[in-house]
């Protein structure tokens, strides 16, 4: 039993800090507080409390207020008293603990998967850093003194003019400046066409899709209306009385293989003769392979095309950049829509950006990157080629993801063996269109950017290990 004897000096009042506040006048708030103590385990069991008049001195209070106190508790269970033992807390008022937390286990899909061949990102190791560092304190000691106020909802004119040149020379897009407006992707892109009401639907989309951007035009209340797709591409002639089409002409998304020619010439003669607009995806344009580089549609008619990139794929998506190189009469409506104030891209950022491509290390990091990634695609077909040739790989003279066929009725399967054996890939079906009415295809979607060097090999081993035999 402890014998300890506790007073102002040692602590009841002082480090245990017993307060003397609260409703009900001062013998109330000694009870409360003493059974706070007690509860707490500041005043552990077995501990000897002062005489009434020792406890009374200390707090300023009448001695009978004190007695009175003890009684209640002791009547309540937390202190006990005998004759020339004095007052002290009981052995069975054991302190308030909280409850032993038992950890959750984590569902399957939580789990970080061993290998990573999901597409849509790059390989997050070789993000430049060094160079991306030496553009961002130059524009950090060249910005001026307005880049630390509020921001301008077109974005920095620096990056736009350094977009307008890099884009005309790359992408062969048409534009300038002033129809430039700067934003964090492509989903806030849709978010400020769609959502802002600068376009309305129906919007026709190719068949087969990110379900992540269909969801985003379905809360905007847009009505999509799929177009089938097929060697060529989306079948543009099927296109009737929709307001606008979003389209990935330069590689479909993810089927692969850029819309054919006559059908770019056809979609923009439909989007003349309805008064209708183009919404171009270009979301990796920079990576082609083994054909020559496929220009972007914007620039057969700039006032019909809303081209859209982003360095998502070339860089990092987690730098949150990317432009909308829109139509003259749309410009106005799309700065409404965002705002006065510039209030998703980081001005830094956009003034990094300009530099790193005005200084040519953009094209630098696109070239290596186009040789690292075209190596890693051949080494992906080779080894299938090897080790699953029944399986037919489409998708791969571009982009950063290939799509490989599978025998009819065994996506399912293939996606559950994958994920039990810490592969993450996505089926071909998570990417259809649920009203479209081509016939389904079976195959996986495999994004061979995303592992590290280190890492490939591995995942390649592990993704033919999970492939349906012949």
């Amino acid at each position: 039993m402890t014998d300890s004897w506790v007073n102002a000096a040692e602590g009841i009042g002082a480090d245990l800090h017993l307060e003397l506040d609260g409703p009900g006048g001062r013998r109330a708030a000694l009870i409360r507080a003493l059974r706070d103590a007690v509860r707490s385990g500041r005043l552990a069991p077995g501990t000897r409390l002062p005489p009434y008049r020792s406890l009374a001195a200390d707090l300023g209070v009448a001695r009978n207020t004190v007695a009175d106190a003890y009684a209640e508790l002791v009547a309540e269970g937390w202190l006990t008293a005998r004759q020339g033992s004095g007052t002290r807390v009981a052995e069975r008022a054991e302190p308030l603990r909280p409850p032993a937390r038992v950890p959750k286990k984590a569902p399957p899909h939580a789990r970080a998967p061993r290998h990573d061949l999901r597409q849509g990102t790059p390989d997050a190791s070789s993000f430049p850093r060094s160079a991306w560092a030496t553009s961002y304190r130059r524009a950090l000691q060249q910005a001026p003194n307005q880049v630390f106020g509020p921001g301008d909802p077109a974005g920095r004119v620096e990056l736009r003019e350094a977009l307008t040149e890099y884009l005309a020379r790359a992408r062969g897009v048409r534009t300038e400046p002033g129809r430039i407006v700067v934003c964090s992707g492509f989903a806030h892109a849709l978010r400020l066409l769609f959502g802002g009401r600068v376009l309305r639907g129906p919007l026709a989309v190719e068949a087969y899709g990110l379900d992540f951007h269909r969801g985003l035009l379905t809360e905007a209340g847009v009505r999509t209306v799929p177009l089938p797709l097929d060697d060529h591409g989306a079948r543009v002639e099927r296109l009737e009385r929709e307001r606008a089409v979003l389209l990935t002409p330069a590689h479909q998304f993810p089927t692969g293989g850029p819309l054919h020619a006559a059908r770019r010439a056809a979609v923009i003669d439909w989007a003349r003769a309805r008064d209708a607009v183009i919404v171009e995806d270009d979301y990796d344009g920079e990576f082609r392979y083994d054909r020559k580089p496929v220009g972007a549609l914007q620039g057969l008619d700039p006032e019909r095309v809303i081209h859209i990139g982003s360095v998502s794929k070339s860089l990092s998506p987690a730098l949150r950049l990317g432009w909308m190189v829109l139509p003259e009469r749309y410009v106005g409506a799309v700065l409404a829509a965002k705002g006065e104030r510039e209030a998703w891209v980081s001005a830094l950022d956009q003034l990094s950006l300009a530099d790193f491509i005005a200084s040519g290390a953009y094209d630098r990091h696109v070239r290596r990157m186009r040789q690292r990634y075209r190596g890693r695609r051949d080494r992906l077909v080779a080894a299938l080629a090897e080790r699953a040739p029944h399986i037919e790989v489409t998708g791969v003279a571009a982009g950063l993801h290939a799509v490989l066929r599978l025998p009819p009725g065994t996506e399912r399967s293939a996606v559950k063996a994958a994920t039990w054996q810490g592969v993450a890939l996505d089926g071909l079906a998570a990417f259809r269109h649920p009203e479209t009415d081509m016939a389904v295809r079976d195959g996986l979607v495999v994004g061979y950017a995303t592992p590290s060097e280190h890492a490939y090999a591995a995942a390649l081993d592990a993704l033919c290990a999970v492939l349906p035999p012949q």
